[in-house]
C-alpha cells in the first residue's frame, strides 16, 4: 500500500511537471527543464514552499491551483488507507493439520482443533462448518451443494488457546451413511469460519480454514492436551496439538485407522 501511494504521488507529480513545462511561467526555473518543473511540482504538492522558485504567470497559478486540490483529495484518501490497514484487527488461529471421524459418547463424531495464537482473547466467538461436495441433478449436470453441519457447540464466551470443534454424525448429518471412499468421489470439502471480537481493540476478527477429503482421518481422534498435574492444576500441552491415535471401531463405526505412530506434533 505505501508503495502504491507513493508511486501515484510521483505520478502525479510527473504530469504536473510536464505540465508546467508546456505552460511556463516558474520564474527562476530553466525554460523546458523538467526537473526544475518537476521538483516545483513536489514543492507544491508537498506544501514545502521554499521561495526560490514560483510561479509568475495566469497559467501557471492555475497549474497551481489546480495541483493542490489534487494534493489535498490525495493526502485524505492515503491518510484513509493508512489508518484503515493499521487499525484493522486481524485474527492468528491454527487449526489442526487433520479432522478426524471417531466414536464419541458411542456416536460417531467429526471433530478438528483450532487455536488463538496471540496472547489476545476473542470474545463471542462463532463457528460455522459448511460441507461442500458435488452432486449430479437428474438432468446429469454436476451440481456443487453446501450444507451446514451442526454443531455441539458453535459458540465460546472466549477463545485464548484451544478449541475442539464436534460435530455429531446423526440420521439427519451430512454425512451419515458417508464412507471415506464416498467423500473422495464426490470431492467433499469442510470449509470452517470463525468470526468474533478481539477484546483489545473491540474490533471483528475472522479466520477461516478448509479440510479436503484425503484431509478427514477416520478411525483416529486427537491426542489430549489437557492433563491435571499432581498439584491438581490443568495443564495444557500445545505440543500435542495436531497429534492423532488410532480410535477403538465399533459396530457402527467400522473404520479403524492404520496402525502408526501419533500425528506430526506442534
Amino acid at each position: 500500500m505505501i508503495a502504491a501511494i507513493s508511486g501515484v504521488f510521483l505520478l502525479a507529480n510527473i504530469a504536473f511537471a510536464a505540465a508546467f513545462m508546456v505552460t511556463g511561467g516558474i520564474a527562476p526555473a530553466a525554460h523546458h527543464s523538467f526537473l526544475d518543473a518537476f521538483f516545483f511540482s513536489v514543492q507544491t504538492m508537498g506544501t514545502i514552499g521554499y521561495g526560490a522558485v514560483y510561479p509568475d504567470s495566469p497559467a501557471a497559478n492555475t497549474l497551481v491551483v489546480i495541483e493542490s486540490t489534487v494534493s489535498l483529495l490525495l493526502t485524505a484518501i492515503s491518510t484513509g488507507l493508512v489508518f484503515a490497514k493499521f487499525s484493522r484487527s486481524t485474527a492468528a488461529m491454527v487449526f489442526s493439520e487433520k479432522a478426524v471421524i471417531s466414536p464419541m459418547n458411542g456416536v460417531p463424531a467429526l471433530t478438528f482443533r483450532l487455536g488463538n495464537l496471540r496472547g489476545n482473547q476473542i470474545v463471542d466467538a462463532h463457528i460455522s462448518v459448511a460441507l461442500i461436495r458435488t452432486e449430479t441433478t437428474a438432468e446429469g449436470r454436476s451440481f456443487y451443494r453446501t450444507l451446514d453441519l451442526e454443531l455441539i457447540r458453535g459458540r465460546a464466551l472466549s477463545l485464548s488457546r484451544s478449541w475442539t470443534v464436534v460435530h455429531e454424525v446423526t440420521p439427519t448429518s451430512p454425512l451419515r451413511g458417508q464412507t471415506p471412499e464416498s467423500l473422495a468421489a464426490a470431492g467433499v470439502e469442510l470449509q470452517i469460519m470463525v468470526l468474533g471480537m478481539d477484546d483489545i481493540t473491540m474490533q471483528p476478527v475472522h479466520a477461516s480454514h478448509r479440510y479436503l477429503a484425503s484431509e478427514i482421518l477416520w478411525g483416529a481422534r486427537h491426542v489430549d492436551v489437557l492433563s491435571e498435574t499432581p498439584e491438581g492444576d490443568l495443564l495444557l500441552d500445545l505440543t500435542k496439538f495436531h497429534a492423532t491415535e488410532p480410535a477403538e471401531p465399533t459396530a457402527e463405526f467400522p473404520y479403524p485407522r492404520e496402525p502408526g505412530p501419533a500425528g506430526p506434533a506442534a
